[in-house]
């Protein structure tokens, strides 16, 4: 198998990319949808507040956060052969996945030492986030060889 079909063929970077582009286009809608959106996604009651009293904030921070996320879908894509290879490759993967994979893991600690600060959002987001983790950490693994061989090139 040549080294392009190898990297096109990680199908864990893919997923890992096609979760952030769609979580990325998911902080657009919630700008667009308004206070009730921020609430529901659990960005939090003053973010809300703010958007309904016409602060551009809430939209600055969320539009910040897609504009990240969408970076992070373009370096999962970039790793697995998609689109051409972005600056700091290896790092940047490494870099996404332990960000994803702390965040994710963030629900040990909160349930020894702090369980009532789980709730429903917590308990989903943390989960979807570590999926994302295993995703990037595993997907970078498997074209480490690969990363580092184009990386001479």
């Amino acid at each position: 198998m040549s080294v392009d079909n190898r990297i096109a063929s990680n199908r864990w970077l893919i997923a890992g990319g096609v979760l952030t582009a769609a979580a990325a286009l998911l902080h657009l809608a919630v700008i667009a949808g308004g206070p009730d959106w921020y609430r529901f996604f659990g960005a939090g009651e003053e973010m809300a507040r703010m958007a309904e009293q016409g602060s551009p904030r809430p939209a600055i921070v969320t539009l910040g956060i897609a504009a990240i996320l969408a970076t992070w879908s373009a370096y999962a894509f970039a790793g697995a052969g998609l689109i051409r290879r972005l600056p700091l490759m290896r790092t940047a993967l490494v870099a996404i996945a332990t960000i994803y994979l702390l965040r994710g893991l963030i629900l040990a600690p909160l349930a020894l030492f702090r369980p009532a600060a789980i709730d429903a959002f917590t308990l989903w987001s943390s989960l979807i986030v570590l999926g994302y983790g295993i995703a990037y950490a595993v997907g970078t693994w498997r074209a480490w060889p690969i990363l580092s061989a184009a990386r001479t090139r």
